[in-house]
């Protein structure tokens, strides 16, 4: 076993056919994905709406791991980005 190891990626269910969505408090929060201009790196998270306060919750490496953010969320159309 090495240092570093990554992280098992629910695949949208385990066992007898269950699926296990994510649910984020929309009131709240929204989601977003953070962005530097210095790397390019991107992070998808939540922005609270209130305070500003972002939660980052996944890297986004390419467009699939947008795609499995949104459906782990039930999120659909465009996430605002910011820098």
């Amino acid at each position: 076993m090495g240092l570093f190891f990554r992280k098992e990626e629910n695949k949208g269910g385990t066992g007898a056919g269950r699926s296990f969505a994510k649910t984020y408090d929309k009131e709240k929060t929204k989601p977003a994905i953070r962005c530097s201009i210095c790397t390019g790196e991107q992070v998808a998270g939540f922005l609270n709406k209130r305070s500003g306060q972002f939660e980052e919750i996944a890297l986004i490496r390419s467009p699939k791991d947008l795609e499995v953010f949104k459906r782990t969320y039930g999120i659909t159309g465009d996430i605002e980005k910011f820098y």
